[in-house]
Order: structure tokens, then sequence, then C-alpha cells
């Protein structure tokens, strides 16, 4: 079943980020409080597949008014080849719709194969014209990696 996330799906979705290799989270912005913010701030957008009782896809999904962005889009490894990301990013996507936002952009590390190669047979486009910087506001807020 796909449905958009609330905050009481916290700790499965926490557990699913644990298990993907390669996964990085954010200390402040990753925890309870951060999605909080973010889910209040952008209702009903982000999702999650949800089968036997367990989460086994999430992303978090939303937008600034102009245009959409999904975070940490992951399926459960057990779970993959069954249709279950490309159901939650349209699900994720008719919300964004639905919203008045044109565009959405994701980011996938370039290690990540798997994912990269979910993009691309989705019919999503790697742009080669832009360079991605960040700015750390806050350096409490550090990434870890899951191995």
């Amino acid at each position: 079943m796909i449905r958009a996330m609330t905050l009481n799906d916290y700790e499965k979705v926490y557990d699913l980020w644990m298990k993907i290799k390669g996964f990085a989270i954010r200390s402040i912005d990753d925890s309870q409080e951060g999605v909080e913010r973010f889910l209040n701030r952008n209702p009903g957008i982000s999702v999650v597949a949800e089968e036997d009782g367990r989460i086994v896809g999430a992303i978090l999904c939303g937008h600034d008014g102009r245009r959409g962005c999904m975070y940490h889009v992951c399926v459960d490894p057990d779970y993959r080849l069954k249709g279950i990301g490309k159901s939650m990013v349209v699900f994720a996507m008719e919300a964004l719709k639905k919203e008045k936002i044109n565009k959405v952009s994701l980011i996938a590390f370039t290690k990540n194969d798997i994912g990269n190669a979910f993009w691309k047979e989705i019919g999503w486009t790697k742009r080669e014209d832009l360079n991605y910087y960040d700015f750390t506001l806050n350096e409490e807020n550090i990434s870890a990696f899951n191995s």
C-alpha cells in the first residue's frame, strides 16, 4: 500500500534507512524532530510503501513553492524490482502537481549504481549543465553513512 507518510511512521522509516547500504542520514535533519518539521511544512507529499505491516519504502518529498525535491528515496532490498519505488515516485509527483509545482529535482550519490539506474529507467534526466554546491550552516548536523 502506498500512502502519505506521517510522523507515526518515523521509527519504521528510520529502521528502513538503517538497512540501506551506503545510505546517508544527518543527525539533526533526519532526527524525529527534523522529519516532523519537514512533514509539517510539506503535509501529504512524503510517501511510504507498507507491506505486511512493515514500511518497505519511503520518500521525503517537499517543495519551496517553485520546485519540488525528493530526499531519501529508498526501498528495502528484499522488496525491490516490484514497482514500489516507481509507485512512490508517482504518488509524490501527483501530490506536488496538486500544489501546482511543475518541476522536481533530486540528488543521487554518483556511486549509487542501483539508484542511478532506477532514475534513468523511469525517465528522469541526469543534469550535466549544473554544479551542485553546499554550504554548511550547522556543523553539528553531521552525516553518517551505513556500511
